[in-house]
């Protein structure tokens, strides 16, 4: 007759591991980032009287916070509001789980606008470095900026690459090699 070991220890990725409901302790901890950040967010909105809805799901590994409104008083110029609240909401969800968090705010749909039209200026871009067998340099961006551009050059087939130092980093679209 054998004998089972039911002491053997088994490798688990915590991060793979399955809670009761079946989701993994990442999504139900990029769950709770969002609510977190939408719960402090609210506060905030209620506090400068401001309507909007707050909605939260997660996609890509990250949490995502929209706040759909008609103000664009919490986008500011160029999005340096939105940008200043994320950064804000991060700190809130870092202060309450002691994890640094790389949530992404979006409000009144200012950051999916600039998504489409930084694909556009990318493939402009792609376009022209395909033409003339030149590097194009673009215009200034913030690294979520950078991330889109960067994106839609590789998908196209051609390398990218950031220069400069923040503020001024900007990225360079190249020919290939």
């Amino acid at each position: 007759m054998s004998e089972e070991n039911n002491d053997v220890p088994v490798a688990v990725d915590e991060d793979q591991a399955e809670t009761t409901e079946g989701r993994s302790k990442k999504e139900v901890a990029l769950e709770n980032e969002g609510e977190i950040a939408a719960d402090y967010l609210e506060e905030l909105m209620d506090i400068v009287d401001l309507d909007g809805d707050i909605d939260t799901f997660t996609e890509g590994g990250r949490a995502h916070v929209s706040i759909i409104t008609d103000s664009e008083v919490l986008v500011g110029r160029d999005g340096e509001v939105l940008e200043a609240l994320q950064e804000l909401a991060r700190l809130a969800v870092m202060t309450e789980t002691g994890h640094r968090s790389r949530l992404m705010l979006d409000i009144a749909g200012h950051r999916e606008t600039r998504r489409t039209a930084l694909q556009e200026l990318a493939a402009d871009a792609v376009t022209e470095v395909k033409e003339s067998g030149e590097p194009v340099r673009l215009s200034p961006m913030n690294p979520f900026e950078r991330k889109i551009v960067h994106d839609a050059v590789a998908a196209a087939g051609l390398i990218s690459e950031s220069e400069g130092e923040e503020p001024q980093r900007r990225v360079v679209v190249l020919p290939k090699a």
